[in-house]
Formats: C-alpha cells, sequence, structure tokens
C-alpha cells in the first residue's frame, strides 16, 4: 500500500511593507530613470536653448530693423515684446516632445520594459508615472524659459514700438501658458512612444500632428477650415498662451480644454494597448 502525503500549497507570504508598489514610488523610479540617462539632459537642455535662443535673436533683429531706417518685414510689422519672446516656442516644442516619445519608446527599443512591467504588473501605474514625471519637468522648463526669454527680450527692446514689461495686462498669466502647453505637449509625446511603440513613428506622429497638419488645413475647402483649425493641438495650444485672441480662435480657456481633450485621447490610447498587447 502507498501512502501519499498531502502538503499544503506554499503560502507567499506578503510583501513587506516597504517593497509594495504605490504611485509616489513608481513615479520615483521613472524620475531616476528619466535623469540618469544623458540625452534627457542634453534634449533638456536644447529646448530651453532654442527657446531663449529664437526669442533673443528675433528681439535683436526687430531693433536692428528699427535703426536701420529700412521698411520694417512683414514679420515685425505688428509685433511685440510677447511675440518676439516666444518666438522659439515651436522650435522647443520639438524638442520636448521629441524626449517625451522616447521615455517610453526607448524602452521598448532596449527591452528594458519588461523589467519595468515585471516590477509594476498593473502596468498603468507606468504610464500614469512617466506622463506625471515627464509632463512636470517639460511644464517647468517651459516656464522657465518664457520667463527668461521675455526678460531678455524686454531689455532689448525697451523703448521700442514693441515694448512691453511683465506688468502688461496678460502678460505672466501668458508665460505660464507656455509652459502648460509645452508640458502637456511632452504627455503627448510619453502617449504616443507608449501608443506606437516606436521612436521614429511616435516622432513622425508628434512632428506631423503639431507641424504638418496645421499646414495642410489649407488643402480643405475654407469653411471646413475655418471650423477645424482652431480645434487641432497646436492651434488650441498656441491660444492658451496669446494676448490676443482673433476672430475665429478659441479662448485660452477653451483651448486648454480641448488640448486637454486630446491629451487626454492620446493617453487613452497608450492606456488601453498597454493593458491589452504584451511588451
Amino acid at each position: 500500500m502507498t501512502i501519499t502525503e498531502t502538503r499544503p500549497a506554499p503560502v507567499r507570504a506578503p510583501l513587506p511593507a516597504g517593497l509594495k508598489v504605490t504611485g509616489p514610488r513608481v513615479a520615483r523610479a521613472e524620475w531616476a530613470k528619466l535623469w540618469s540617462l544623458r540625452s534627457s539632459w542634453i534634449t533638456l537642455g536644447i529646448g530651453l536653448l532654442l527657446l531663449l535662443a529664437f526669442g533673443t535673436i528675433a528681439a535683436l533683429q526687430f531693433k536692428s530693423s528699427i535703426g536701420s531706417g529700412r521698411p520694417m518685414d512683414d514679420d515685425f510689422a505688428n509685433a511685440t515684446t510677447h511675440s518676439i519672446a516666444l518666438f522659439g516656442v515651436p522650435f522647443a516644442l520639438i524638442a520636448l516632445g521629441v524626449l517625451g516619445v522616447l521615455t517610453t519608446s526607448g524602452e521598448y527599443t532596449t527591452g528594458m520594459i519588461r523589467s519595468t512591467l515585471a516590477a509594476v504588473p498593473k502596468r498603468l501605474p507606468v504610464l500614469w508615472a512617466k506622463a506625471g514625471v515627464y509632463g512636470a519637468v517639460a511644464l517647468a522648463v517651459g516656464v522657465t524659459g518664457a520667463f527668461v526669454s521675455f526678460a531678455i527680450s524686454s531689455g532689448i527692446l525697451s523703448g521700442t514700438t514693441a515694448a512691453m514689461t511683465f506688468s502688461t495686462d496678460g502678460v505672466v498669466a501668458s508665460l505660464f501658458g507656455v509652459g502648460v502647453y509645452l508640458g502637456l505637449v511632452g504627455v503627448i509625446g510619453v502617449a504616443l512612444g507608449a501608443l506606437l511603440r516606436s521612436s521614429a513613428g511616435g516622432i513622425s506622429a508628434l512632428v506631423g500632428t503639431f507641424l504638418l497638419v496645421p499646414g495642410l488645413m489649407s488643402l480643405l475647402p475654407k469653411a471646413w477650415r475655418t471650423e477645424i483649425t482652431p480645434y487641432l493641438p497646436s492651434n488650441a495650444g498656441e491660444s492658451i498662451f496669446a494676448l490676443h485672441h482673433a476672430s475665429g480662435t478659441l479662448s485660452a480657456g477653451t483651448g486648454l480644454l480641448v488640448l486637454l481633450g486630446w491629451t487626454a485621447l492620446a493617453l487613452a490610447g497608450a492606456a488601453y494597448r498597454l493593458k491589452r498587447a504584451d511588451a
């Protein structure tokens, strides 16, 4: 007679409190990963430099045009310190948006995403942490660049017809709006990187959405163009920091809501694929 001994299934001991996966711990891990890469420092520095350099160059060119006695360029006909200082926003957008894409797509390229998801099995906290951490960093870079660029341009253009100061109505709120715009662009970049899982694809989608699609609107019938263009991510984002809103453009509040909607849509797509598809 054979006696079979039945042993109870081993009970897995709960993780110590210090090792449990929580939102703040995931965010700290993503913060450490972001700053551990040299490319992050370089790209953020380039984004800040582009914002400052193009604003300063535009201000110097405007002032030299005044003193030259030549007719003013059409680009500067109605320029203000505000518009000149923020001339570099579209260029900073590319740098910050591209880095947002790389924060997620880079992990898929190297295969590191498997280790990340093994440590955080629920997956979605990884996406929220990446988006939150990088969005906050892009916002900080955008706000810093906008305020410094405006201060430089204000000093250069003091006494000219374009002169403005921080006390001018709406300027401070607008400069914060630049940071919000660039921060949300960064979050959209993170979402595109997670959705497409390809650096080239994510960057192409980002650049196409913010730079190419607005130009293609001219191919549409005027009635369609008038209705659609204000709600594009780029146009809605620009309305957030515009000092004056022309007819047919969105107000700052409406523009913010529209861009938040686009951001939520991109994150929803990324979340769906992250939950449904293998890494």
